[in-house]
């Protein structure tokens, strides 16, 4: 019974934010165009949810037996390095929540469409096939993206564009290519959740890795940081002059403070001190998906 805490430890229930941020934009943005329903949502919602906790699993793992995670890491300590769980509990874990993610994602298909035997079912289930495997091998596998300087690419197609695109889809059997936008605005936004992270552990990662920081240098990796965070506001505000019927559209505005705030502090911290720079961003995601997706639906009312 002991071992629970570590079991939930390792499953790092404080990334949900981030990985729920795209599918919640998606599922607002398709109840504001289309009707949408509830079992749909509350399954979408499950499936990234067991999505992001296999890739925390495997990701703690991948790092163990790389040896990234090492005493001198600058981030928190984990279940593996503080020898509170084996490689064995771990592995049971992965398998556990890859059954999960492919029961919960053939569920959501064969609610959404009524069938897992047609084109668009099939490949929706070929998405899914290939966002487990991304969230496995970020760190783990005989050739792992993260540890080649990929995780950039990676983090924007599945946290921004399949995160937001996939769900509207799944929700609404319809996609517009406008979608893109809000898309990329979340996707950029995570990257940058990762880019922080990597500037922080530049001097650990150096042994195991080859990330963005290290490649392009701590200044041009805060400059990286700024552009992506600017990025992601000027898609979002694209998208929503180009579909303005109501000023309730901009609510989003609300969370440009948080950003701001962000960007100051990545620009004046290095090392540990980055550490609040994280949530931050995340928790800024998170309420500028939701506050996005909710100035579409307010109009409606």
């Amino acid at each position: 019974m002991k071992k629970i805490r570590y079991y939930i430890a390792s499953m790092r229930l404080r990334t949900l934010p981030l990985s729920m941020s795209g599918v919640i934009l998606g599922l607002m943005l398709a109840a504001a165009d289309y009707q949408v329903r509830w079992d749909t949502i509350v399954l979408t919602l499950l499936t990234t949810a067991f999505l992001q906790i296999l890739a925390n699993v495997s990701n703690e793992y991948g790092d163990y037996k790389s040896g990234t995670d090492s005493s001198d890491r600058k981030g928190p300590a984990y279940s593996l390095t503080g020898g509170f769980l084996t490689e064995n509990d771990f592995k049971v874990m992965i398998w556990i929540y890859i059954i999960l993610c492919a029961v919960s994602g053939l569920a959501l298909i064969k609610i959404s469409f009524g069938t897992l035997i047609d084109l668009e079912p099939a490949l929706m289930i070929l998405l899914g096939a290939a966002a487990i495997k991304a969230a496995t091998h970020y760190t783990l596998g005989k050739n792992p993206y993260g540890y080649r300087g990929l995780g950039d690419i990676y983090v924007f197609l599945f946290f921004g564009l399949v995160s937001v695109l996939g769900a509207y889809y799944v929700a609404s059997h319809n996609l517009r290519p406008l979608m893109l936008l809000p898309a990329s605005a979340i996707g950029l936004f995570s990257v940058g959740v990762l880019n922080v992270n990597n500037i922080r552990d530049m001097e650990t990662d150096a042994r195991t890795r080859k990330t963005i920081p290290l490649r392009i240098g701590e200044r041009n990796a805060k400059i990286y940081q700024t552009a992506l965070v600017a990025g992601g506001w000027i898609c979002m505000t694209v998208f929503t002059f180009l579909r303005i019927s109501d000023p309730w559209h901009f609510l989003f505005l609300a969370t440009l403070p948080l950003f701001v705030i962000h960007i100051v502090g990545v620009w004046k911290k290095s090392g540990k001190a980055l550490d609040p720079m994280l949530p931050l961003l995340v928790m800024s995601t998170f309420a500028f998906s939701i506050l996005g997706g909710l100035g579409f639906l307010v109009f409606l009312f």
